[in-house]
């Protein structure tokens, strides 16, 4: 019964993920009703704003309090803040003013393969043949996905400050992303919310010149709606089970889900917005998926018959 019980646990943390991959897939549409009116930077501080009300209310309900962090702790958390709320944010905003937003997804494509390598370096995750295998096929659907078939198109371009951003925010994701295996012992509600402040913080920080704007946004119900989708449901929600597939299943294994998202976008946008959706774009997210469940496939080993006397 134990094992069936630890069975269910790994099932459950693998829907999460696709979950998780399904919510920030959604950030693309709500990102683009939300740019009509709002400046990117003024829509990630006020996301994460929002975020932080709802993680301290959510901790207060669960846990009774903040938990109280160590120095050691409160430095991982600020570093998580700093880097995977502040810093991805404003790059990958910034970013996009540059350059169009398949390139952009090109580049956030990276993010699985160098957490694969930086994982394998520092913390010596062991991954199956298989699995390698998995993250390159995952890695070739999503191309698939996001060029619409056409893997070269985006290769000609030249190498600009759009570029240097998004390695930027690239590195930013890796280095939250292989954080949060350095305090397993809080709580993932405790770290996200602990990590959120610190980059609600920053961000309004690196905003601060631009906080005037706020009171001249004519801000109406949909932008609100798509604002508390990105604060609760994109960043609450999916931040807390991205922390439990860190914690429980390792880092690789967590990253690889975000292969996914540029499919959920491109349905939602199919759904919701009405965009197009090509065969080849089809075949690319079943790769992906495909490649997802490769990278997860634990490799079973027999139990060894041993010759004894």
């Amino acid at each position: 019964m134990l094992r069936d019980l630890n069975r269910y646990i790994d099932y459950t943390i693998y829907f999460k993920l696709i979950c998780v991959a399904l919510l920030w897939g959604g950030t693309f549409v709500a990102g683009r009703v939300i740019a009509v009116e709002i400046p990117a930077q003024i829509a990630a501080l006020i996301r994460f704003i929002i975020a932080s009300i709802l993680l301290i209310m959510l901790i207060y309900l669960k846990e009774g309090s903040l938990p109280k962090l160590n120095k050691y702790q409160l430095g991982i958390t600020a570093i998580m803040g700093l880097t995977g709320v502040c810093i991805y944010n404003l790059s990958f905003f910034t970013a996009l003013a540059y350059m169009p937003a398949s390139r952009t997804a090109l580049f956030v494509s990276m993010s699985p393969i160098l957490t694969l390598i930086t994982a394998r370096l520092f913390f010596k995750e062991q991954l199956s043949y298989l699995n390698y295998c998995g993250v390159i096929l995952a890695l070739f659907g999503t191309f698939i996905v996001i060029t619409k078939g056409q893997l070269f198109s985006q290769l000609h371009q030249s190498f600009s400050y759009g570029e240097w951003m998004m390695l930027i925010a690239v590195g930013s994701w890796v280095i939250y992303t292989l954080c949060a295996k350095f305090i397993p012992t809080v709580s993932s509600l405790g770290m996200i919310t602990y990590s959120t402040l610190w980059g609600t913080f920053f961000l309004f920080l690196a905003t601060f010149t631009q906080l005037d704007a706020i009171t001249t946004l004519k801000i109406d119900f949909s932008i609100w709606m798509a604002l508390f989708y990105l604060g609760s449901f994109a960043t609450v929600l999916a931040f807390i089970w991205y922390a439990e597939g860190i914690q429980k299943i390792g880092a690789t294994r967590t990253i690889v889900f975000n292969y996914l998202v540029p499919l959920f976008a491109v349905l939602l946008a199919y759904f919701i917005l009405n965009e197009n959706i090509s065969p080849s774009m089809f075949i690319g997210g079943v790769l992906s998926f495909v490649g997802v469940l490769m990278t997860n496939k634990k490799h079973i080993q027999k139990p060894s018959s041993k010759k004894g006397t």
